[in-house]
């Protein structure tokens, strides 16, 4: 409320100088005599106005209280200084007529323009209100700029990620339950078979065996699902240390050699002279390490080979393993981070297609990025880390 008193008083002040610049000291003196006091009187309503605007009603009124409060503070301002200032009644009536013109396109305008930003509020609160009710498909429609216009952009893009995020949803869904259906379904059949006793011994034997690796397959996709879990929603603890990614690197491909001579690859490693260093949980970057190449290695053809890489680069440490399979389309490199996305949906690999999910939400848990880097041939992960000092 000061505030205002004070914008009231150096507006009549300013007012009162220019007349006393122009018309004499006597003709400023009378300006701020009658400016100030009605400053005050407009300055009181219009926070009377704000102070029960929740009465009011919707915009249109608040609206139109404002224009009622403006126009009567004109018309008392005129009809005062016509009464102290004029002499001839025909130059009142003209400057009376004057205002009235004024007022009268100033309130069409502000008509206009209230009812523009009125349309873009209901086209708001109306795709708010579909998407209360379950659709998608909906957009505000409103441009331009302003905030009404950055608001509806706001509520346009909110409802964009919201279907996004539905869509993969529902997508995670279907490919848990694709996934959980074949063990499942082969696991029932197997021991309906034994439970009727269709099977002799040595065929119980082996169906039990079969029923134990599809019980590993379902213990592992269970695993990853909680882990992922837990990963995107910030609940594990990490162990944050001094990593040396030669020896990580080393460690990782000497464990896989096994896996990679079975089918018949080529894995190696190549580190820069010295041992990079990172910070990091060395436990979950081996995970990660691990996951980048078992898919190399799943996707790699019989006489290939599997490279993995760590090195220094100006602002930290980065890692890649590189394949010479058949690569991934342009289009793909983003989608394969997704849970359960394979480039080819019929082909069975032993997958579950949480590897890269995983390995990308502890990576950037890390604080660092992972990526598919171009290649001339085949695959190219590359993962970058922040270096220890």
């Amino acid at each position: 409320m000061i505030r205002s008193v004070a914008v009231a008083l150096l507006a009549a002040l300013a007012a009162s100088a220019a007349a006393a610049v122009a018309l004499g000291g006597d003709a400023g003196r009378d300006t701020f005599v009658l400016l100030a006091p009605l400053g005050l009187l407009a300055v009181a309503a219009g926070h009377a106005l704000v102070a029960r605007r929740a009465g009011l009603g919707g915009l249109r009124r608040q609206f139109s209280a404002l224009a009622l409060l403006v126009v009567a503070q004109a018309a008392i301002v005129v009809a005062v200084f016509v009464a102290r200032m004029f002499v001839s009644g025909h130059d009142a009536f003209l400057t009376a007529m004057l205002v009235a013109w004024a007022a009268t396109l100033g309130l069409w305008v502000a008509y206009l323009l209230a009812a523009r930003a009125m349309g873009d509020v209901e086209a708001i609160r109306g795709t708010l209100a579909a998407v209360a009710l379950g659709r998608r498909d909906v957009r505000t429609g409103v441009d331009g700029r302003g905030e009404l216009a950055d608001l509806a952009a706001d509520v346009d893009g909110m409802i964009a990620r919201l279907d996004g995020e539905e869509r993969a949803r529902s997508a995670l869904v279907a490919a848990v339950s694709h996934d959980l259906r074949t063990p499942v379904t082969s696991l029932r059949l197997l021991g309906e078979a034994i439970e009727d006793g269709v099977v002799d011994g040595a065929t119980a034997e082996e169906y039990v065996a079969r029923m134990a690796t599809h019980v590993r397959v379902l213990g592992e996709l269970i695993d990853d699902l909680f882990e992922l879990s837990r990963l995107e929603s910030g609940e594990l603890r990490w162990s944050m240390e001094q990593v040396a990614l030669g020896e990580l690197v080393e460690e990782a491909v000497e464990a896989m050699r096994p896996q990679a001579a079975a089918s018949s690859v080529d894995v190696r490693a190549v580190l820069d002279a010295g041992d990079p260093l990172a910070i990091g949980d060395r436990a979950r970057l081996q995970r990660v390490l691990f996951n980048l190449i078992q898919n190399a290695l799943r996707h790699t053809p019989p006489d290939g080979a599997v490279t993995v890489r760590a090195e220094r680069v100006d602002d930290g440490v980065e890692i890649e393993v590189a394949d010479t399979g058949s690569g991934i389309p342009a289009e793909e490199r983003l989608r394969v981070f997704d849970p359960f996305h394979r480039l080819d949906p019929a082909r069975s690999d032993g997958g579950a297609g949480l590897g890269l999910a995983i390995s990308r939400a502890i990576v950037e848990a890390h604080g660092g990025r992972i990526w598919v880097a171009d290649s001339d041939g085949g695959t190219r992960v590359r993962m970058r880390l922040r270096a220890a000092p």
